[in-house]
């Protein structure tokens, strides 16, 4: 018989389970948890236990989950969510939390708000530990099985349990170096110029390019990179053209001119979204309102038509 029963489960052995289940490395769940590997292998070795599974074998150079191991994830992410519900309580202090979160953000949106919202939030509680994780393209799963627990998108995911609220509204702009060339001026000089494109996991074309297409506007491609941040190395000292969101003049695309586009394309919005179940705790409702409040802060220091590039 086993000198483990189920009342030695903790929380923190759950969260090392799920950190080496979604990393895939005792390593990497080390440095995600801010703990040794000795002591991963230590609360692995109890879960083992516990639970009557290897749990994780290796295979090659790295490990894998057994299949027992993927069948508990989800009971233990609930228990996770229900001691987390448990010990909130009906009332959120900041002064006197420990928060962690986790946030899914492409390059572009990270970048943007986050820095802000993270010196905010960490000025008003005890500790803060943020995790980024990009997006791509975002699905509800990620949501679902609480790979996150919230995401910033234009394109939010879809579901009966999937909430969201606009942050703000962008609009397209067409980047270049202007050192090197000037503005296309016409929609002839834009189809006519070499562009760089920004794709996603899988090949995914952004929205826009898609849309592009479909509206029978022609560009040749150049470059193409598989994030914003891959984009100012090529156009630097180039002739070429890169149609991004306008907003990216604040960070990414700060030294580089940028112009209207030549043609009439929709606003791009950008959403938070976060699961049903995180609707009402209070921590996670006063976090989705500083995250507003950030990006309030942020367009207010614009004049009044920078989210609508002239």
């Amino acid at each position: 018989m086993s000198d483990f029963d189920y009342l030695s489960m903790d929380g923190r052995a759950l969260s090392t389970f799920l950190a080496v289940l979604e990393e895939g490395s005792v390593t990497a769940a080390a440095e995600r948890l801010g703990v040794t590997q000795s002591a991963v292998s230590h609360t692995l070795d109890k879960l083992r236990a516990i639970l009557h599974d290897p749990l994780f074998v290796k295979s090659g150079r790295g490990i894998v989950a057994t299949a027992h191991a993927h069948a508990l994830a989800p009971q233990a992410r609930q228990l996770l969510e229900d001691m987390k519900t448990l010990s909130a309580g009906a009332s959120f202090d900041p002064a006197v939390a420990t928060l962690d979160l986790t946030v899914a953000a492409n390059d572009f949106q990270r970048d943007l708000l986050l820095p802000a919202f993270h010196q905010r939030v960490s000025a008003q509680v005890r500790e803060l530990r943020l995790r980024v994780v990009p997006s791509g393209v975002p699905s509800a799963e990620i949501l679902r099985e609480r790979r996150c627990d919230l995401i910033i998108t234009p394109r939010p995911p879809e579901g009966t349990d999937i909430l969201q609220k606009r942050l703000l509204r962008d609009r397209y702009a067409c980047f270049y170096d202007a050192s090197v060339r000037q503005a296309p001026a016409t929609l002839a000089d834009y189809e006519q110029a070499r562009h760089i494109m920004v794709t996603y996991e899988r090949n995914e074309r952004l929205e826009f390019d898609r849309a592009v297409e479909a509206m029978g506007i022609k560009r040749p491609m150049a470059v193409t990179v598989s994030s914003f941040a891959g984009v100012a190395t090529f156009l630097r000292g180039s002739d070429l053209l890169a149609s991004l969101p306008g907003l990216l003049h604040m960070g990414l695309m700060a030294n580089f001119a940028r112009v209207k586009l030549p043609f009439k394309y929709p606003e791009l919005p950008m959403y938070m979204v976060w699961h049903r179940r995180h609707q009402v705790d209070p921590a996670h409702r006063w976090l989705r309102g500083e995250l507003e409040a950030v990006t309030q802060d942020i367009l207010a220091g614009l004049p009044e038509s920078e989210t609508q590039v002239r």
